[in-house]
């Protein structure tokens, strides 16, 4: 049978080279040693690939390359790879400027005719359309943010981190670190365009720097971790009008904690119970409970990484495993998700990886063509799963 691949992307330098790839093996004759990332090595080579979206249904691979200067002029690119399920390795497909500078997430539509772009130090986010063997095409749209918020430091300007899309393909939203907006699009899913919405945004708390957005899989909610304030804002969804409202903001960290610290990634286990943050500064993955019927959500505890400055984390399709990087320590921690209270259990060593800041599980190939059809990102609103609630 086919290995689960884990692909990491990286900030290269004296370190890195860009995206690696490991196997996942959940079995080993060492019980101390029964999860393990053994190491493929490097997959592709490509600048700054800071975050990584896949498809699994072509066996593609895209990457922003957050940089500040494409081809002479002042915007970062994105980058695609056709990825050789034998080996891990990637073939460079080609390249496209992302229209704005220092891109740092992408999401690929439900189509898969279009990827999403968000430009961090530009403020804005571009459409990609990507054809049926992945070649990017030059972008169909293009959308400035501008404004200010709180923050002297972080918010002098617009900073989209973040592009979610509902279930339906029907609605954008852009996590905007420097307005303290999650900004609301209509995606014109045939023309790959964005119009703003009414009402064009959900607000955030002053200096609370939304960084990243998940919904629940039934739809229902959505959940941003927002950076400066090391908070989770719950959402209830309104998926008729694309309508995101207000219903709870928690801290990410255990209380009595005065930890400098950042909120980094969020993602909801794709049973709807369990929602993961990770902190960088307390160096940790906090758990909360999902309420079923509310979507509110009770912190649980704060598993530590093992590591320094635990960014993006990836949850392993079958929901049995999760793998965050630590981009200040050079590791990558894997643990086992316990099946009834969505507790981690690191298990296992840590594997080593340059400057992780990404982390994506490409599960085999399956015979199951709507499996096969689920993106990555399968928190994905609108998607059940089996036991979601």
């Amino acid at each position: 049978m086919d290995p689960t691949l884990v692909y990491v992307g990286t900030y290269t330098g004296p370190k890195s080279q860009g995206i690696y790839v490991f196997r996942l093996q959940t079995e080993s004759p060492d019980a101390s040693q029964n999860i393990t990332l053994v190491p493929l090595g490097l997959a592709a080579a490509s600048s700054n690939p800071s975050f990584l979206e896949l498809d699994l249904k072509r066996r593609l691979l895209f990457a922003v390359n957050e940089v500040g200067q494409f081809e002479g002029k002042p915007t970062g690119a994105v980058s695609a790879f056709a990825i050789d399920q034998a080996d891990g390795t990637l073939r460079f497909i080609n390249q496209q400027p992302s229209m704005g500078a220092a891109p740092c997430h992408l999401a690929l539509d439900k189509s898969g005719r279009h990827l999403l772009v968000a430009n961090y130090s530009s403020g804005s986010v571009a459409v990609l359309p990507v054809a049926s063997d992945g070649r990017l095409g030059a972008a169909s749209d293009v959308v400035q943010h501008t404004g200010r918020s709180l923050n002297p430091e972080r918010q002098q300007g617009p900073h989209a981190h973040c592009v979610t899309i509902d279930g339906a393909n029907r609605f954008v939203f852009v996590c905007d670190l420097g307005l303290d907006k999650g900004l609301a699009y209509r995606f014109d899913a045939r023309r790959g365009k964005l119009t703003p919405h009414d009402p064009p945004f959900a607000r955030l708390k002053p200096g609370a720097g939304p960084r990243h957005m998940a919904f629940r899989p039934d739809g229902r909610f959505a959940y941003v971790v927002n950076e400066l304030s090391s908070t989770v804002t719950a959402f209830r969804y309104d998926a008729d009008a694309g309508v995101l409202n207000d219903l709870q903001e928690v801290s990410t960290l255990p209380e009595h904690v005065e930890d400098a610290n950042t909120g980094a990634e969020v993602d909801v286990h794709p049973s709807g119970k369990w929602l993961y943050v990770s902190n960088r500064g307390h160096n940790s993955v906090a758990l909360f409970t999902i309420d079923s019927n509310s979507g509110r959500l009770t912190y649980v505890e704060a598993q530590g990484t093992g590591g320094l400055k635990p960014r993006h984390f990836g949850i392993e399709p079958s929901a049995q495993y999760l793998a965050v990087g630590n981009q200040d320590s050079d590791t990558i921690l894997v643990a086992r998700i316990d099946a009834g209270n969505g507790r981690l259990k690191p298990f296992g060593v840590l594997a080593s990886a340059p400057s992780p800041v990404c982390v994506k599980f490409l599960p085999p190939p399956s015979r199951d063509p709507i499996r096969d059809g689920v993106q990555l990102s399968h928190v994905a609103a609108g998607r059940r799963f089996p036991g979601a609630v």
